[in-house]
C-alpha cells in the first residue's frame, strides 16, 4: 500500500483556477500562490447564501494514540457528497509545523481522502502561521519596549504581563525563560517564555474576526496586564493594533486548494482545540457556505472539546446554524477505551469493544444537548473484523442512532457514499435543530458548570483561590459576557488524561483562568496543559527528507 505522501504525489492535480470555476469564482478574484493554491477575497461572503446553505460538523470520540481519522472522514464525505450531486466544499484548519515534525508527520487527511498539494499544506502553505507569529511577537516586543522606556512609559508592572512569544515548532526548552539579562541597555529582566503559534491568542482572534476592521478592533482589545497602580492595559494602549493588523492583511484571506478528486477545499486558521477553539476561521466557513450548497467542516479532538467550542463560541459569534453532526469512531479506539493495549488493537476483542462503547455513548449524548441526533461514521481499518463491526452497528441501532461504514481512506469518495446519503437525510430532517449550551449573558461559573457537567459528565467544579480571584478581576474589567473556552486534556472526557472510557463521579478542578479578550473568551485551565509541546522520543522530523530533485518523503 502506498503511503499518504506517495498517493498525494501521484495524484492528478488540477490548476487552482479550474477548481475556482466550480465555485463560480472569477479568475481576477484569485490571489495565486503558484499554480495550485490561491487566496480568496472576503467580498465573496454572501450572508444570505450563508443562511441557506447546509453546514455539517465532523467530530469524534475521545482521541487515542491509534488515531481516529476525523480529517480523512471530512474529506471523504465531501468527495462522496459531490459524487451524489451535492455541490460541496470541505473547510479545514491549517496544520501546525509542531505536530507535523513531532507526532503526526502531516495533517491533510490520509489515503485517498486528502487535500493537495499535501506537502505545501503541511509545510508553510501560504505563510498564514508565520504572519500570526510575527503579529504576536510584535506585540511582545512593544510591551518590553514600553517597560524599558523612560518617556512614554505606561507604568506596566512586568509581573502582571502574561503575554509570551510564539514560534511554530515544538520546543520545550523555551517554555519558561528569563529575558532582559545583560544590563540596563538589554531590557528589564523578567520571566516569560514561548508558546506554539497555534496556541497564540492572535490565532484565536483571527479565527473569530469577521473582517479586517473587526480584526483590528479585536487585536486592540487584547489584555496585556496591569500598571503598578492596578490600571488594566490593553494592546490599544500601546497603539499596537494597526501594525499587527498590517501583518495579518493577507493571512485574513482564506486559502483555496483541492481534494484528491478535484473538489474545492478551503483551509484557513489553526488554533488547537485543547487550549483554544479548535476550528477554522468564521471567514473560511462563511466563504464555503457562500460558494457551495453544502460545507463539511471539522472541530479538533472530540465532542466535549472541539465540537463544544464550535457550537458555543464559533457558531454563536458567527451566527452559524449547523444542520448535521457526524461522530467519527473506530473499532480500534473503542477497544482502547475498553482496556485493550495499544500493541493488541489489531486483534479481535469483542469484550473490550463492548466496554469501550460507553465512550461513544457519551459523545452521542453530548450532541443531543445541542439538538442533534448524530450519525456515527465507522472509520474502517483493515484489522476490523466482521464481528466487531456488527457489534458496533447493533449498538448504534439499539441507541436509535444512524450508523454508516466509512471506507474513504482506501476508496476515496466512493467509500463514503453510504455516509453521504445518510448525511443528506439528516440535513433534511434538521433545518433549525441547533441550540447553544449556554447564553453569553450567563455568569462565568454557570457557563463552566454547564460545560463540565453536561459535556464531560463531571459531578462538581472546584476553583483554586487564584482562579476565583482571576474571575473576579475579569468581571471588574466589564468582560463578564465573554464565552468560555475550556482548556483540558484531550485524552479523556475528564480533566485526568489517564481516565479512559466514560469517567464518572469526578470533579473538574479549575486551577487558573486566562483572559483572551481579543478572541472574546476566557480560558479556564483544568489540569496541566502545555501551550508549548515537546518533541517525542522519535519525532516525525527524523523521517522527513528531500532528494536532489526536490521530492519530499516522510510526510504521512
Amino acid at each position: 500500500m502506498k503511503s499518504d505522501i506517495e498517493i498525494a504525489q501521484s495524484a492528478s492535480i488540477q490548476p487552482i483556477v479550474d477548481i475556482a470555476k466550480q465555485l463560480n469564482i472569477p479568475e481576477d478574484d484569485l490571489e495565486l500562490y503558484g499554480k495550485y493554491k490561491a487566496k480568496l477575497p472576503l467580498k465573496l461572503i454572501d450572508e444570505a447564501k450563508v443562511k441557506n446553505s447546509k453546514l455539517i460538523l465532523v467530530t469524534a470520540i475521545t482521541p487515542t494514540p491509534a488515531g481516529e481519522g476525523k480529517t480523512t472522514t471530512s474529506i471523504g464525505l465531501t468527495q462522496a457528497l459531490n459524487k451524489i450531486g451535492k455541490k460541496t466544499t470541505v473547510v479545514l484548519r491549517e496544520p501546525s509545523l509542531g505536530p507535523v515534525f513531532g507526532i503526526k508527520g502531516g495533517a491533510a487527511g490520509g489515503g485517498y481522502s486528502q487535500v493537495i498539494p499535501m506537502e505545501d499544506i503541511n509545510l508553510h502553505f501560504t505563510g498564514d502561521l508565520a504572519a500570526v507569529e510575527k503579529a504576536h511577537n510584535l506585540l511582545a516586543a512593544l510591551i518590553d519596549n514600553n517597560i524599558q522606556l523612560k518617556e512614554g512609559n505606561l507604568g506596566i508592572d512586568p509581573r502582571t504581563v502574561e503575554w509570551k512569544r510564539v514560534m511554530d515548532m515544538n520546543e520545550r526548552s523555551l517554555r519558561d525563560i528569563v529575558i532582559g539579562l545583560g544590563g540596563p541597555k538589554q531590557g528589564v529582566p523578567r520571566e516569560t517564555g514561548f508558546n506554539i503559534t497555534a496556541a497564540s491568542q492572535v490565532m484565536a482572534t483571527l479565527c473569530i474576526a469577521k473582517d479586517l476592521k473587526d480584526l483590528k478592533e479585536r487585536l486592540g482589545n487584547i489584555f496585556i496586564g496591569y500598571t503598578y497602580d492596578d490600571k488594566p492595559i490593553f494592546a490599544r494602549d500601546l497603539k499596537a493594533e494597526g501594525a499587527m493588523t498590517v501583518l495579518l492583511k493577507d493571512a485574513i484571506k482564506p486559502n483555496l486548494v483541492q481534494t484528491l478528486e478535484g473538489n474545492p477545499a478551503i483551509i484557513h486558521g489553526g488554533p488547537f482545540a485543547n487550549i483554544a477553539q479548535g476550528t477554522n476561521t468564521i471567514i473560511a466557513t462563511k466563504t464555503g457556505l457562500s460558494l457551495s450548497d453544502y460545507v463539511v467542516t471539522e472541530a479538533g479532538f472530540a465532542s466535549e472539546l472541539g465540537a463544544e467550542k464550535f457550537f458555543n463560541i464559533k457558531s454563536q459569534f458567527g451566527g452559524l446554524k449547523p444542520n448535521a453532526v457526524v461522530i467519527v469512531a473506530t473499532i480500534r479506539a473503542l477497544k482502547y477505551h475498553g482496556g485493550t493495549k495499544l500493541s493488541d488493537l489489531q486483534n479481535e476483542n469483542l469484550s473490550t469493544l463492548e466496554k469501550g462503547l460507553e465512550n461513544l455513548d457519551k459523545h452521542i449524548e453530548n450532541m443531543g444537548f445541542y439538538g442533534f441526533k448524530p450519525i456515527v461514521a465507522i472509520n474502517k481499518f483493515s484489522s476490523d473484523t466482521d464481528a466487531e463491526v456488527e457489534l458496533l452497528k447493533k449498538h448504534c441501532d439499539k441507541m436509535g442512532v444512524v450508523v454508516a461504514l466509512n471506507d474513504s481512506w482506501a476508496k476515496g469518495g466512493e467509500g463514503a457514499i453510504d455516509l453521504a446519503e445518510k448525511v443528506v437525510s439528516a440535513v433534511s430532517d434538521c433545518s433549525t435543530c441547533f441550540k447553544p449550551l449556554y447564553e453569553l449573558d450567563w455568569s462565568f461559573e454557570d457557563k463552566i458548570q454547564a460545560i463540565a457537567t453536561k459535556m464531560y459528565g463531571a459531578d462538581h467544579v472546584e476553583y483554586t483561590v487564584k482562579a476565583k480571584n482571576q474571575l473576579k478581576k475579569i468581571g471588574e474589567l466589564g468582560l463578564s459576557n465573554l464565552a468560555v473556552c475550556m482548556a483540558k486534556t484531550q485524552k479523556s472526557l475528564s480533566d485526568d488524561m489517564h481516565k479512559k472510557g466514560r469517567p464518572r463521579g469526578f470533579t473538574v478542578k479549575i486551577r487558573e483562568v486566562e483572559l483572551s479578550s481579543g478572541a472574546g473568551f476566557i480560558v479556564p485551565i483544568a489540569g496541566t496543559i502545555m501551550r508549548m509541546p515537546g518533541l517525542p522520543g522519535k519525532p516525525s522530523a527524523e523521517k522527513i527528507d528531500i532528494d536532489e530533485n526536490g521530492n519530499i518523503t516522510g510526510l504521512f
